[in-house]
């Protein structure tokens, strides 16, 4: 299957307790690599969410971000009563002592370090609200994923074709190639000397039309050029195997290119050998 590295997605939800949202921005990579900003409350969740994102994404460079803002309402306060009996009863001696009366701010009191603490939030229901969240953003990133997807098979589609146009040109020439070839071998020896041995001569040419025969090398890349197809066509992750198939195509054009005698062909070769390039630079940003 044929899905992009590069994708986006953002989802925002809110709860009872505060405002949730998870940004993903994903970049090609050879292996997954994953980096997180996370909120203080939500830091030992990290692992988890490492799974979770592990299940969705097989490659590529991600970067995760979740957003936090609490309810206000939810942040009650709680007053530590004894604290602030402590507190009031060490005012009132205090004035006392200096002969005025006590003179008590509420505000102030509870400003006092320790007299006013936040509830705890059950961070059990936040890390799975989050969890929740991550898979649903997760499945709007593959989506993005699998739609730039399908404009790279695409374009890995109408380039093999095109390397399959190429290869049926050179193999249309074979024949006056090799009839070139032979004509120019018998025209050198006739002029160097003036009765060859038939047989001798016979045998050089069988020899020099092994040496720059290209049909295996065409073969293989239509094989190869098969395999492409059939990658980009299947529902396995195809960034491995692709990149394999381009070294592979890559190595039977330049074989090609090596043995060919003729313009032609050595032109072909080099349109087939722009052609990878451009696929490999796609097949680099596939899963």
């Amino acid at each position: 299957m044929i899905r992009s590295m590069t994708g986006f997605a953002r989802q925002e939800r809110g709860f009872a307790w505060g405002q949730l949202a998870w940004e993903l921005k994903t970049v090609n990579h050879r292996y997954l690599e994953m980096s997180f900003r996370l909120p203080e409350d939500f830091r030992a969740a990290e692992s988890t969410f490492r799974q979770i994102i592990g299940k969705s994404v097989r490659r590529g460079k991600i970067e995760c971000g979740l957003y936090f803002r609490p309810a206000t309402a939810a942040k009650a306060l709680e007053v530590d009563q004894e604290q602030l009996e402590m507190l009031m009863r060490t005012v009132r001696q205090t004035a006392e002592r200096a002969g005025e009366r006590a003179r008590i701010d509420v505000i102030d009191a509870l400003r006092w370090p320790g007299i006013v603490r936040d509830t705890q939030r059950d961070a059990e229901p936040m890390h799975a609200a989050a969890g929740e969240l991550l898979e649903s953003a997760l499945k709007d990133l593959a989506r993005f994923r699998d739609s730039e997807g399908a404009r790279l098979r695409e374009a890995l589609e109408q380039r093999a074709e095109q390397m399959l146009e190429l290869s049926h040109q050179v193999e249309k020439r074979l024949p006056e190639v090799r009839a070139k070839i032979r004509a120019k071998l018998q025209e050198r020896i006739a002029s160097l000397v003036q009765e060859p041995d038939q047989n001798r001569l016979e045998q050089e040419l069988v020899m020099i039309a092994q040496r720059l025969d290209v049909d295996e090398e065409i073969d293989r890349l239509r094989g190869h050029l098969i395999e492409v197809r059939k990658t980009v066509g299947g529902t396995e992750a195809a960034g491995r195997r692709l990149d394999f198939l381009m070294q592979e195509l890559n190595r039977e054009v330049n074989t090609l290119s090596s043995k060919s005698q003729d313009l032609e062909t050595t032109r072909a070769a080099v349109d087939m050998k722009v052609l990878i390039e451009q696929m490999r630079e796609q097949v680099q940003n596939i899963e």
